[in-house]
């Protein structure tokens, strides 16, 4: 096994040993029953006729509930640690990865610095919100036991904290061209205050993330003159922005405009500025153009982080 550097890793390590050991106490018992019955019921002499044994109902019944036991036990400790993987911290510290032919690259949200390494402080939560600007990669730390898809048509999420100072291989499993197996980038886990001087080396005049976004929504994409984004939620042609992020949101499906109620979250919105007509709101018309090749990864993840900025 790698080597354990985050602590949402004892509970993997250990299910797998449990269930590997487990596997092979079975296979010793299942093999070893096995040859010593092929011994006793031989054929030992010309002519002797195998005993007719029709079954033990008692032995039945033993060798299917304890499997099925093991099973459930399998399955609780399993989902408990999925669980605990799928919900990061409220305080955690926020990085958008782009996975490319054969790189990575990775945008700290709070800073705005963009980097080729994946640069974090020891002990701190990490979540990773992930896409891809070509094909299907997939992003996977070994010593972290983590591992998850990043797909081009919408985000995928995982979370980490790392608990020793190091380097870390971050690897692609999804076989995506012909140098897929160079596509190796590093987690960077450091101080607190070299994490600082990597942020603001790295950063240098850029905008944040949020600030990009705003850029954008108010230049490039016109949003704004669509969408309001004032606390009053003044009502435009398009749904008012504000405090609308991480809400129950209802939308029409067409054709027959039933109406679904959904959460108001990344893909939501990468979904509805690339393909805007494939969902209605309740009021509004559709007539949003899409920006479907016009806008690029880091401009889809920038207006992102703008949106979630609208609130209190």
């Amino acid at each position: 096994m790698p080597q354990n550097a985050s602590p949402l890793t004892g509970g993997q390590d250990a299910l797998f040993y449990f269930i590997y050991y487990l596997s092979v106490f079975f296979f010793i018992v299942v093999v070893g029953f096995m040859v010593y019955f092929a011994w006793k019921y031989r054929k030992k002499k010309e002519g002797e006729k195998t005993p007719d044994i029709h079954g033990n109902t008692k032995l039945e019944i033993i060798w299917s509930v304890i499997p099925g036991i093991l099973f459930i036990v399998i399955f609780i400790w399993g989902f408990r640690d999925w669980v605990s993987l799928n919900q990061p911290p409220q305080d955690a510290m926020e990085v958008r990865v782009t996975g490319r032919k054969w790189d990575w690259s990775f945008l700290d949200v709070k800073t705005g610095a963009e980097t080729s390494d994946l640069f974090v402080p020891v002990n701190k939560a990490v979540l990773l919100t992930m896409s891809s600007a070509d094909v299907i990669h997939g992003f996977y730390v070994p010593d972290f036991r983590i591992n998850r898809d990043v797909l081009p048509t919408m985000y995928t999420k995982l979370w980490f904290k790392a608990e020793k100072e190091g380097n870390y291989p971050i690897l692609c499993t999804q076989y995506c061209g012909t140098k897929h197996s160079q596509m190796v980038r590093y987690v960077r886990v450091v101080s607190e205050e070299e994490y600082q001087k990597q942020m603001i080396a790295a950063q240098g005049a850029g905008l944040t993330p949020a600030q990009l976004g705003k850029k954008i929504f108010e230049g490039k994409g016109a949003c704004a003159s669509c969408h309001s984004v004032t606390k009053e939620r003044t009502r435009l042609v398009g749904p008012p922005l504000y405090g609308a992020y991480g809400t129950d949101h209802k939308i029409l499906i067409p054709p027959s405009n039933k109406e679904e109620t959904i959460k108001f979250d990344d893909n939501y919105i990468r979904k509805s500025i690339l393909e805007p007509n494939y969902r209605g709101v309740p009021g509004y018309a559709l007539i949003m153009p899409s920006y479907q090749g016009q806008l690029n990864d880091k401009e889809l993840s920038a207006l992102a982080e703008y949106i979630k900025s609208l609130k209190e």
